[in-house]
């Protein structure tokens, strides 16, 4: 699955500065930051079955899109390239294992994104029981997204 140089290669890197201004945090698409109910550290959702045996398992690349298709709806970027994805690990019975974060603690969608994702990634072909585990460290920070996604959002 996505391996930490992957996580490293689209720019996710634990140890970056953090923002240099209070401006990077109040881009128009982030300003929301705080905004809503926290939710805690560790929190989990479940989606999906076990596979039958011989099922061929899925393809990173299709966890992957998978991962891609699933918005914040107030930022029009996916998760993915927003840098909210830390690890996705594939074992060889096919299930999965992804570490997220959310812009913030009191992200509006705190208590829905992480299911989101779990259902989105248990959808693909090849893929057993998906969990997804919600943490905040490190914390998230707009320089965690990739270039494509800081293009979007007009933060350079």
């Amino acid at each position: 699955m996505m391996s930490e140089s992957a996580m490293t290669d689209q720019g996710n890197e634990t140890d970056a500065p953090a923002p240099e201004t209070a401006a990077d945090l109040t881009h128009p698409y982030l300003g929301f930051l705080g905004a809503g109910p926290s939710a805690e550290e560790g929190t989990q959702a479940l989606s999906g079955q076990p596979l039958e045996e011989g099922v061929e398992t899925a393809q990173p690349e299709a966890v992957e899109d998978a991962l891609r298709s699933v918005y914040d709806p107030e930022i029009p970027v996916n998760i993915y390239d927003l840098g909210l994805i830390y690890s996705c690990e594939m074992d060889d019975k096919g299930d999965v294992d992804v570490v997220m974060t959310l812009t913030a603690p009191a992200c509006p969608v705190a208590g829905e994104m992480p299911q989101q994702v779990a259902d989105a990634v248990s959808g693909v072909a090849g893929v057993g029981v998906t969990t997804v585990t919600l943490t905040w460290n490190p914390p998230w920070r707009p320089d965690m997204m990739s270039e494509d996604a800081r293009l979007a959002l007009d933060i350079y």
